[in-house]
């Protein structure tokens, strides 16, 4: 049997290295030039890094399993540091423990991160009537009701910033952290909520690294399993949008903007939400006008390379992160030779970072020359970590749409989304705008995808491609 995979970004290649598993002939089309996606790594002064996603949650499996199945199991690296900061109040101060998505589970933990006023409206958390959260909530809604704003803004907002580049108040609590969701639904007051998800002290989870990432790159999964599956005998066209989608009594048609139509058994859409609407326009009508209600957020990352030499103090930790409110352009920024012991391996002069800019509603700065954005990056590095030099290079990436906004109700329109596709065998969806953002999510969802159409999948005379 023959399926055809839309998109070749990490969701759409872990679909074909599955299929392809259980035997099936694989076509993947991907209408930009490079495979990959998120997942890309790039040259600034002759180190290789990433330009896109740089570290995995090493506590899901799907990343590790992966790399480990195309042969970068050797290549997997913890982060020689783990200790970050957030930029508040004036100064760098270290990320609080004790806490889950920034939400504490005490108000000490956020000491010297918020005001005394903020600390003291934690506390009130316990005195507060018993939670009562039945539906879906905004993080930021329900977090500012029992502990105050001082704590979404100051910590709430800039982890969830760094996950989704967007605004907690609208974020969804059941699915950007369903774990939460799940202990609120079960504890008086949102401290104690907290309090029941610490992880056992002699647990052997606790002793494993949070993240972690790949020598060269998180970038080079991607390539890895390309080659993998263009191995075992999947067709790869690269530069080839797919226009529109046909059912037809065999299967599906997929029309391809060079003319060409390509049959086949079954269809996998790994694109962004608003793609995969304009392709199920016809077919699947409801299920469109859901998908294009998904809102995404774009972001930009700015890499800088400098001489160690002429770098007055080192910077210290993985990075930090910085908080809407604070009113500066980046809110982030990432160590990288600090974090990762085989960037600094690659040239022990240089020490390369990078931070990041844009978020969801916040597009403007994204507009400016890539100039204006270095200068930018330098003048607030300058002021948080006393980061005082000039650049030997510079690398400017923009990821336009690059994020779905995971908004309150997200799980219910992921639902119904795939309650109006049920009735069509041999389509499916994966990608980032379903299941979770980060890469391990991206491979667990499209694994679970294409064992999904594989159960669809119709018997009968099989679709030869081209047909």
């Amino acid at each position: 049997m023959h399926v055809i995979v839309v998109g070749g970004g990490i969701s759409g290649l872990a679909a074909a290295h599955r299929l392809l598993a259980a035997g099936l002939r694989v076509t993947v089309l991907e209408s930009n030039r490079r495979l990959g996606g998120k997942l890309h790594t790039g040259q600034i002064a002759g180190v290789q890094v990433d330009l896109g996603a740089e570290s995995l949650l090493a506590r899901r499996p799907e990343a590790t399993e992966l790399a480990r199945a195309v042969g970068l199991g050797d290549a997997l690296r913890p982060p020689a540091v783990t200790s970050a900061a957030i930029w508040t109040r004036g100064d760098l101060r270290p990320m609080p423990r004790g806490q889950v998505m920034g939400v504490p589970d005490s108000a000490a933990a956020l000491a010297g991160v918020l005001s005394d006023s903020g600390l003291a409206r934690i506390a009130r958390d316990a005195e507060l009537p018993p939670l009562a959260v039945h539906e879906d909530v905004g993080i930021g809604q329900l977090v500012a009701e029992r502990m105050g704003n001082e704590v979404v803004d100051r910590l709430v907002d800039p982890l969830l910033g760094g996950v989704y580049a967007g605004d907690a108040y609208r974020i969804s609590l059941r699915s950007a952290v369903p774990k939460l969701y799940e202990a609120v639904r079960k504890h008086d007051s949102l401290l104690a909520a907290v309090r029941s998800l610490r992880p056992e002290p002699s647990a052997a989870g606790a002793r494993t690294p949070v993240f972690t990432g790949i020598e060269g790159g998180v970038g080079t999964l991607a390539a890895a399993v390309a080659e993998d599956v263009a191995g075992r005998g999947a067709v790869i066209e690269t530069g080839v949008a797919v226009t529109g989608l046909r059912r037809t009594a065999r299967g599906w048609v997929a029309a391809l903007d060079d003319g060409r139509s390509l049959a086949a058994d079954g269809v996998l859409l790994a694109v962004p939400a608003p793609a995969a609407a304009r392709l199920l326009a016809a077919e699947a009508p409801a299920a469109a006008g859901e998908l294009g209600s998904v809102e995404y957020a774009s972001m930009a990352i700015v890499t800088l390379a400098f001489r160690r030499s002429e770098l007055a103090t080192l910077p210290r930790g993985s990075g930090f992160l910085v908080p809407a409110v604070e009113g500066r352009t980046i809110k982030a920024a990432t160590f990288t030779s600090g974090k990762w012991d085989w960037a600094a391996a690659a040239d022990p002069e240089l020490f390369v970072l990078r931070v990041s800019v844009g978020r969801w509603g916040e597009e403007g700065a994204l507009e400016w020359d890539d100039a204006d954005l270095v200068r930018v990056a330098l003048d607030d590095l300058g002021e948080a970590a006393g980061l005082r030099a000039t650049p030997v290079d510079s690398v400017v990436t923009r990821w336009w749409q690059g994020l779905p906004q995971y908004t309150v109700g997200h799980d219910a329109r992921v639902a119904r989304v795939r309650g109006y596709l049920a009735g069509l065998p041999g389509l499916g969806l994966c990608g980032a705008a379903y299941d979770g953002v980060g890469v391990p999510a991206c491979i667990g969802g499209a694994e679970q995808a294409a064992a999904e159409l594989l159960r669809t999948l119709p018997t009968g005379p099989r679709v030869e491609a081209g047909e």
